[in-house]
């Protein structure tokens, strides 16, 4: 299950709902709610992607309501300074990190971590999500999933792969497909995403493991090409690019998505009001276009729709990773 993608009236309706179920909860602490600054800890450097989602979505929140915000970037560790700069800050509302997907692959991925994802965090709502894709240079002889296991099947030593680094979603996401499709191609890991497209362009690597946001500036420079994406169906940003389960290989579904959390115990009115407000910024026509340009799509979930998704991703992942055998101590 993938956080629900909904149309302008779907956001409209949900948000009201949402905003509509406040007044007996809050009463007294809704007015008294924020009176200072809530910060904001995300797990990657100022003015990436995920950086530029969560500054446009609180700039909007800030714009309707007032509601101050501060941003505070801890890239690296793998999201763990990030995560436990959140869990060690009281539960009284004014402290959010960002989780997502690549938590959900950590948890899985590590045998210890020094917090529990789903024990000391409070769901709150999706902002996005976005299918990683499959890509190859333009003039590769790679046109489609089915063409790619010819290939490799008539000459198994031919092909390797490229991801970003061993341990992130993009280079799990490699092993899974080797690994499905049954190939013996070796996974070239990349320190970042513009080494990989660098890479697929100049043809040192054959396929590419990425998403759309990484993607978009060689696409449009015809400099690389889709081969396939790893939705559960196709998505409205690459309408004409086919999923990899309807190319042949059964299993194969790779979305990723970002949100919002708070410490556990956080009061369950606040996390309602935070919620509410954010379900009204993702209907705004310009914040879905924005997303668009950004390669996501906009994804509001209730705090228990995003909570249920954290608890499945961490259990797939982990039945994925067992299976290939990556488990880290």
């Amino acid at each position: 299950m993938r956080p629900t993608s909904l149309s302008r009236r779907q956001f409209t309706t949900a948000a009201m709902l949402a905003a509509s179920g406040l007044a007996p909860a809050v009463g007294l602490a809704q007015a008294q709610y924020p009176s200072r600054p809530i910060r904001i800890f995300l797990p990657f450097a100022a003015g990436g992607i995920g950086d530029i989602t969560f500054r446009l979505v609180t700039g909007k929140v800030t714009e309707r309501t007032g509601m101050q915000f501060v941003i505070e970037n801890r890239p690296g560790a793998g999201g763990i300074t990030s995560a436990m700069a959140a869990k060690q800050s009281p539960a009284d509302g004014y402290t959010l990190v960002q989780i997502g997907n690549s938590y959900a692959v950590s948890a899985s991925l590590f045998a210890s971590l020094p917090y529990d994802l789903v024990k000391d965090f409070t769901a709150v709502s999706t902002l996005a999500q976005f299918d990683l894709l499959i890509a190859t240079k333009e003039s590769s002889d790679i046109t489609s999933i089915a063409r790619l296991r010819e290939i490799d099947k008539a000459d198994p030593q031919r092909l390797n792969f490229g991801a970003i680094s061993a341990g992130s979603t993009q280079n799990i996401a490699a092993e899974m497909f080797k690994a499905l499709i049954g190939s013996k191609a070796p996974i070239v890991p990349f320190k970042s995403s513009p080494e990989l497209i660098t890479a697929i362009q100049r043809g040192d690597v054959d396929i590419g493991f990425d998403y759309l946001a990484a993607f978009a500036p060689a696409l449009s420079d015809k400099q690389i090409r889709l081969v396939a994406s790893a939705g559960e169906k196709r998505s409205p940003l690459t309408p004409d690019t086919p999923t990899v389960l309807e190319s042949g290989v059964p299993g194969y579904v790779v979305t990723s998505w970002n949100g919002v959390a708070a410490p556990a115990g956080t009061p369950k009115e606040i996390v309602m009001r935070i919620n509410a407000e954010i379900s009204i910024v993702l209907a705004l026509p310009e914040i879905q276009e924005r997303f668009r340009v950004l390669g996501m799509e906009a994804a509001l979930s209730t705090p228990d729709g995003m909570a249920d998704r954290l608890q499945t991703d961490v259990g797939r992942w982990r039945g994925i990773i067992t299976r290939l055998g990556l488990q880290q101590p």
